[in-house]
């Protein structure tokens, strides 16, 4: 048998005690929301949009970094390939853990109270477009699609560990150029649907941009944590190599570049524009505390990271980028508080029990099913053209 043919003894460990863990973990967190739920049902639902949104951001964005990677067939995703991949088989968990945010709909969207769209112009003339069966069919096409496009990559990838076929790499190839037209189309109208549709009077051509970038970013983090951790162990102590992590560190530090530069973009056309529909959503982000909150993502969610990241040795390092990977995915929920949490509570900034009840529940439940899906196929793909690559690189790497 070969030796990447199952999962080594000390990672099946790890990755059982994370799993018993982020269950355990769990528990604490839906005990405490189910409380909260009788305590503040209103708040309940506030919250757990966001840890919702968060972990959705993460599974999804594993999607669009494994399709790019079977587009353009770069080694560098070859060692984090299987991450990404059991990222991605945790949508049809996140499927179900969406239902909660359609009881609470009402609580979140003021276009599914009949009452306030008839009081409403804007809402009236949106109602083809926003209602709630229309709504409910798009989140089943969105899920379908996204579930869809990873079941068909994992199939493939599955098939590949079984014989050494070439036309494989032309298959990903097709599903990567395809896939990522999908995915950004998805994304861009359950952004608009989930996200924007809040404060259904404002609207940005950008915004459903700046949420696909998030969410790349958001599974990219996950992935180089994850892959650091494991890098010590067979087998992907034998393809990581610093080069590997160097790799990986230059795509961080491309795709913070391009949150920024989306950010940035959408704050100029805005404030530019001066549309009286469009202002107020940064005003209620610019006062009460939140503006602080905005001042801490430009500094430590671009300025910082995009300094660190001009290093080599700190690319090249696997401990020194998991350190700023796991900042960076712990701001990408800082990102979407600022985004979502002032449209309910703009005159103020703070934080509620249940922000963190949810974004354990969620959270606990996610890591559980990853690390299970995780340990059920090989770490690295076998048959993969760049596989040999990859384990020659590691020697070239140790003799060089």
């Amino acid at each position: 048998m070969n030796e990447h043919d199952s999962i080594p003894k000390p990672v099946r460990g790890s990755l059982e005690r994370a799993q018993k863990r982020g269950l355990i973990v769990a528990a604490v967190g839906v005990a405490v929301c189910l409380a909260g739920v009788f305590v503040d049902r209103e708040q309940f639902f506030r919250s757990y949009l966001v840890a919702y949104l968060f972990w959705l951001g993460v599974a999804l964005g594993c999607l669009p970094i494994l399709l790019l990677n079977h587009l353009t067939g770069g080694r560098w995703g070859f060692s984090i390939r299987r991450l990404l991949e059991a990222g991605t088989r945790t949508l049809p968990l996140l499927a179900i853990l969406f239902l909660p945010l359609l009881l609470g709909m009402k609580q979140l969207y003021p276009w599914s109270q009949p009452d306030v769209v008839a009081h409403d112009e804007i809402l009236r003339h949106k109602s083809a477009y926003l209602n709630v069966p229309f709504f409910l069919v798009r989140a089943v096409v969105y899920f379908g699609v996204w579930i869809g496009l990873s079941r068909l990559a994992n199939k493939w990838s599955l098939k590949q560990d079984e014989k050494r076929d070439p036309a494989m790499a032309r298959r990903f190839q097709a599903l990567g150029a395809f896939g990522l037209v999908l995915y950004g189309l998805t994304v861009t109208f359950a952004t608009v649907d989930w996200v924007m549709s809040l404060e259904p009077h404002w609207f940005s051509t950008i915004f459903p941009l700046l949420i696909a970038v998030g969410q790349v970013l958001a599974g990219l983090t996950f992935a180089i944590v994850v892959a650091a951790w494991l890098a010590h162990h067979k087998p992907l102590s034998e393809t990581m190599t610093p080069q590997s992590f160097h790799d990986l560190g230059n795509l961080l530090l491309t795709f913070v570049m391009i949150w920024a530069y989306f950010g940035f973009s959408q704050y100029l056309i805005i404030w530019s524009g001066n549309l009286r529909e469009e202002i107020p959503w940064y005003l209620h982000r610019s006062h009460g505390g939140w503006e602080i909150v905005a001042l801490v993502l430009i500094v430590l969610h671009f300025a910082v990271p995009f300094l660190l990241l001009l290093s080599r040795r700190a690319k090249q390092s696997a401990s020194a980028l998991a350190g700023i990977a796991l900042g960076l995915f712990v701001l990408r929920f800082v990102d979407l508080f600022w985004v979502v949490a002032p449209t309910f509570r703009s005159e103020r900034v703070g934080d509620h029990w249940l922000d963190a009840a949810t974004l354990i529940a969620v959270g606990g439940i996610w890591v559980a099913v990853f690390a299970r899906t995780l340990k059920t196929r090989p770490l690295v793909p076998l048959y993969d053209a760049r596989a040999e690559e990859a384990v020659g690189a590691k020697g070239e790497a140790q003799h060089g």
